[in-house]
């Protein structure tokens, strides 16, 4: 991991997701890997004392369940699909990303809130809902050339001044996204985020459980097909394909702490009742078998194949 620089712009490169996570502190954060190949990531962060400019990169699609810092107030522009997602300090959500993945976020620390009469509780409704405007790509866009301009300027800028304005910009999109917003539509997000907020809940408090699609629906409080609708508005596959994500990324975390189990056990303990699928599915997500996490480890497997 790298960093720079002396104007509090900093840079973290990152080769896996624990390394992405940690560059970002405040966030109660999981992440896990969710496509093959080998994790390349990046976040670059600016502090304006009190707020907080955010840019993420990452290559492999990642599930990330997340918390926003308490008391905070959340501009997230997802650069994929320009879409806004505002959060408070009680958003706790599932959300995953598709593949090259960038986001630039500003959040507003409690005090900057408290400090400016910010009333979050009138935002209800809004939170995790993919909001558009006409102004998200262009403000992203802006957002992101100023922190490389910042991070190779030997000006320091005015940080009350840049504060005052990211907070008057996020308002104003927000103004014009909620405009765009239909109310039969805005109740069907928040009835799909609040199934998304369940799953992440029982995800968070139960990450070793193992369930099927029925059980999770049930979890969920929804039907199957709100249960899918949700899962594609807000991760873009299926909830099937990611329980199965989640139990390879289970074994995975078993695997790389294990020293006297073998890949059948660890595989009969995840719900992989056929050792050759469950190993050809591993490697497909981690380029590599899971003999060889276990080697990697330090254990030598009695096993002679994956």
């Amino acid at each position: 991991m790298t960093s720079l620089n002396p104007l509090r712009v900093q840079a973290f490169t990152t080769a896996d997701v624990a390394e992405q996570v940690r560059a970002t502190p405040g966030w109660a954060q999981h992440y896990q890997q969710m496509s093959p190949g080998h994790f390349a990531g990046l976040v670059r962060c600016l502090d304006l004392q009190g707020v907080d400019v955010y840019e993420e990169r990452m290559n492999t699609r990642v599930e990330q369940s997340f918390s926003a810092p308490s008391g905070s107030l959340a501009f997230c522009f997802d650069r994929s699909d320009n879409s806004l997602y505002v959060l408070n300090g009680e958003s706790r959500n599932i959300w995953i990303t598709p593949e090259n993945y960038q986001e630039v976020a500003v959040v507003f620390g409690p005090e900057f809130v408290r400090g400016h009469g910010l009333d979050v509780a009138a935002m209800e409704g809004l939170f995790m809902a993919p909001l558009n405007s006409q102004q998200n790509a262009l403000f992203s866009s802006w957002l992101s050339s100023t922190l490389t301009r910042l991070s190779q300027s030997l000006d320091s800028p005015d940080e009350g001044a840049l504060a005052e304005q990211l907070l008057e910009d996020c308002l104003f999109i927000l103004d014009n996204a909620c405009a765009r917003l239909a109310q039969n539509e805005l109740w069907r997000r928040t009835e799909e985020r609040n199934i998304m907020r369940r799953v992440c809940e029982w995800a968070a408090d139960s990450p070793e459980e193992t369930v099927n699609l029925l059980e999770l629906s049930h979890i969920a409080g929804g039907s199957l097909r709100q249960l899918q609708s949700a899962f594609k508005a807000y991760t873009g596959m299926t909830p099937t394909h990611w329980l199965r994500l989640r139990r390879l990324n289970g074994a995975r975390r078993e695997l790389l702490k294990a020293r006297d189990v073998t890949v059948a056990e660890v595989a009969m303990r995840w719900s992989f009742w056929h050792l050759g699928r469950f190993s050809s599915s591993y490697q497909a997500l981690f380029k590599e078998l899971p003999s060889e996490t276990l080697k990697r480890n330090g254990f030598r497997l009695p096993l002679k194949h994956g």
